[in-house]
């Protein structure tokens, strides 16, 4: 009775899905996240009788077959990059990045981390930090006695200092794109690592060909679309109880040969 490990399977696909859209709800209002999408493929075939298989001594060919499924698998759960809508919070840190790239940040243990959540921060010695407190790359510590800070649409940080008229500037933020940003590794935080999968980090600066612009006072918003995760929630869940009558008709099935007579 093949059709109990063939359910199986799709319910076992199917709680795969429901996780990965609650995950997407979730995470509806996090700043900078990507929505994540299950990819599912057909697994090996048995094959009773092969396709294009000679069926007599005269070379007829058997036309289609008799292959028979056994069941799905998950193949990938990607991430979606497109644009998140751009929301205003006034707060001068608040970096929103409009187009591709990443700023960069360093870890406690050395590695770089790639990000577009750009709620950053002063730390007590006056350095841009994320909320974690981790460093960000590129922008310099801001002097003591800073009564306004400028972030241009390339990224360059300006501050007036009290009793002057002319802003100094305290570096750029470095960006980076990937050739495959879906391969970047989630290390939660809103943090992401590069993978053999991402290819190498591409090094430039906002506005550049391939770079996005950037907005201060501003912030990135998740680019799930709740009404749509919603109708895949409720397809998953179908998908899953279909499954389950399987499981159950293959039971009755296998309980009425049992007693046989």
């Amino acid at each position: 009775m093949r059709a109990l490990h063939i359910a199986s399977t799709g319910m076992l696909a199917q709680q795969t899905n429901v996780e990965v859209i609650s995950n997407n709800i979730a995470n509806l209002t996090t700043t900078g996240y990507k929505r994540q999408r299950a990819e599912f493929q057909d697994l090996l075939y048995s094959n009773i009788v092969r396709p294009g298989a000679q069926s007599s001594d005269i070379g007829t060919i058997i036309p289609s077959g008799i292959q028979l499924g056994n069941g799905v698998k998950t193949a990938a759960v990607y991430r979606i990059n497109e644009q998140g809508t751009l929301q205003r919070t006034e707060n001068k840190l608040d970096v929103g990045i409009n187009g591709q790239g990443y700023f960069q940040v360093d870890l406690p243990n050395g590695e770089i981390a790639y990000t577009r959540d750009g709620t950053f921060s002063l730390d007590a010695q006056g350095q841009v930090v994320t909320q974690q407190g981790y460093l960000v790359r590129g922008v310099n510590q801001i002097p003591r006695g800073a009564t306004d800070i400028v972030i241009n649409e390339v990224g360059q940080m300006f501050v007036k200092l009290d009793g002057t008229t002319t802003p100094v500037q305290q570096g750029q933020f470095q960006m980076v794109t990937f050739p495959n940003p879906t391969g970047l590794e989630a290390i939660g935080g809103n943090l992401l690592l590069e993978t053999p999968a991402s290819g190498t980090p591409i090094t430039g600066s906002a506005g550049d060909q391939g770079f996005g612009k950037l907005n201060q006072g501003a912030v990135e918003n998740s680019n799930v679309n709740i009404v749509a995760e919603i109708t895949s929630l409720i397809t998953a869940q179908r998908a899953y109880e279909m499954n389950s009558k399987v499981v159950k008709a293959a039971d009755d099935m296998l309980s009425a040969v049992n007693q046989l007579r």
